[in-house]
């Protein structure tokens, strides 16, 4: 009972009223019963169309109220003859439970859905955080690599302009060492010759050295003699 009076105050809380238009016809629901019957006519004698389950909705078309008979059509059109008294303007009480059941499990399974979201909301979060690190460790080496390059760059242009300098001191060291070389070979030559004018020279005056000794010692010795 109490379960039931439970289930009533949920279905007074969340049932809306739904009230349909389709051409010109109000909406009525089959009597909470477990079968109605629609015939073909007004009347029982008419014959049996179909047997429509409680909560079945329905277009009105029009009612009889000297016959007791409505006149109604299905949701796919067929169209035929009910009771009055067996149709409602609500749906059937245990339809209105059932469909407040249903909501309420909604409702109940919406924390746990909401609660799951927020679960892979923040794994992902997490996720795009961890990204987004690597990404920035990523960008500071790459940076990093940037200003190495740079600074290679400009030491290898530095030194380009050092190997250029050291190649024009060497081509004039170079051509100083030319200079000194033939220098050394004038010099060489100039002493060659100096050497050879001088060995020249001794010999001449030893020639001469060995030409007049001869003469100065016969001189001597005819003096010599004349003295005697």
């Amino acid at each position: 009972m109490d379960s039931m009076n439970r289930h009533l105050t949920i279905l007074t809380a969340l049932v809306i009223l739904v009230c349909c238009t389709q051409a010109q016809a109000e909406t009525r629901y089959v009597t909470d019963q477990f079968k109605v019957m629609m015939r073909s006519g007004e009347g029982v004698s008419h014959k049996i169309l179909k047997a429509l389950p409680s909560g079945t909705a329905l277009s009105l078309l029009e009612s009889d109220r000297e016959t007791g008979y409505s006149k109604v059509r299905t949701e796919n059109g067929m169209e035929g003859y009910i009771l009055t008294r067996q149709l409602m303007k609500t749906p059937s009480a245990r339809d209105r439970l059932a469909a407040a059941e249903t909501k309420l499990k909604v409702a109940q399974k919406e924390p746990e859905r909401l609660g799951s979201e927020l679960m892979a909301t923040q794994s992902e979060l997490k996720e795009l955080s961890s990204n987004f690190s690597q990404l920035q460790q990523t960008k500071n080496r790459i940076a990093a690599e940037l200003e190495s390059i740079r600074r290679t760059a400009a030491d290898a242009i530095q030194m380009a302009e050092e190997r250029i300098e050291l190649r024009k001191r060497v081509a004039n060291l170079t051509h100083q060492i030319e200079d000194l070389k033939q220098e050394n070979r004038d010099l060489s030559n100039q002493s060659t010759r100096d050497w050879f004018l001088i060995g020249a020279a001794v010999i001449i005056a030893g020639i001469l050295i060995g030409l007049i000794l001869p003469r100065l010692h016969v001189q001597r010795r005819k003096d010599s003699w004349g003295s005697l």
